[in-house]
């Protein structure tokens, strides 16, 4: 893959990051498409989706996507929004 992003959210405690970490998880190669892959780590109270993308498009469309996972497993799992 050509293009590479990192989508960090911060949370204020190791628990709020592994509850949105542990939600998201599930899509890991769930998502459909040959243009973009995506990983998932968590570290403490930070989760980072790397994403990689054979063009811009793909790129900007699996960020789009990643970023709304994210925010829909905060709003399901009662976690504040971080700061990215």
């Amino acid at each position: 893959m050509d293009h590479e992003a990192v989508l960090s959210f911060e949370y204020t405690d190791a628990e709020r990051a592994r509850r949105v970490e542990r939600s998201v998880r599930p899509e890991i190669g769930e998502i459909g498409g040959d243009r973009t892959t995506a990983s998932l780590r968590r570290d403490g109270g930070t989760v980072a989706v790397e994403i990689a993308a054979a063009d811009l498009v793909a790129l900007r469309a699996g960020c789009n996507t990643w970023a709304t996972l994210v925010s829909v497993a905060e709003r399901g799992g009662g976690v504040d929004s971080p700061s990215v």
